[in-house]
């Protein structure tokens, strides 16, 4: 099944026709990543966003550095959905990033076919528990190194060799602001998971 970001069909174009193939995909990473960017940058449907103000007390207990002008966190999880030509729908789940509420991952992740994971260079440690997470779990997945400004660049392979993944992982420079960068990240996620599963 071979498809291109360039393919997703816009909302307006689309009738309610059942999809030939859903898919369920999970963005995940650490805190302040973009995971909620990504999923409002590509999503046809109006995300549904479960987030919450960053209060003092979440001070004690969240590690703001690197996103100190962070206002707001994702509490539960957000939801999007992007359908592409040929029939095939991606359902979008963004996870918490914080530590707490970690116990939903197992819930959120049933059923999924793979996840993007982002990284922020800045933070590289924050993205530990999800990439251990999927690997223990054998969910496919793909590393997405969300490019921030003013941030120093690295290379694809100097980030690989920083998280430890696999040489089969892919791993991607990104602007998940920019939609067609985010739907990129999504096609090569979904090749990656049909190539692991011997399709």
């Amino acid at each position: 099944m071979n498809f291109a970001a360039s393919d997703a069909v816009p909302a307006a174009a689309r009738d309610d026709d059942v999809p030939l193939h859903t898919l369920k995909i999970l963005v995940a990473g650490g805190f302040g990543v973009g995971k909620t960017t990504l999923v409002s940058a590509v999503s046809e449907v109006r995300p549904l966003r479960t987030e919450e103000t960053l209060t003092d007390v979440s001070a004690d207990v969240d590690d703001l550095r690197g996103v100190e002008g962070k206002t707001t966190t994702t509490v539960a999880m957000d939801f999007g959905r992007i359908t592409f030509s040929g029939g095939v729908r991606l359902y979008l789940f963004g996870t918490p990033g914080q530590e707490r509420f970690w116990f939903m991952w197992d819930q959120i992740a049933y059923g999924a076919v793979g996840a993007v994971v982002l990284v922020d260079t800045r933070r590289l440690t924050t993205s530990f528990a999800s990439i251990d997470f999927f690997e223990q779990r054998e969910i496919p997945f793909v590393i997405a190194a969300n490019v921030f400004d003013g941030a120093r660049r690295y290379t694809a392979e100097e980030i690989r060799d920083a998280l430890d993944v696999d040489p089969h992982v892919p791993v991607v420079l990104c602007d998940v602001r920019r939609p067609d960068v985010a739907k990129n990240i999504l096609v090569t996620l979904v090749e990656h998971s049909l190539q692991q599963a011997g399709y």
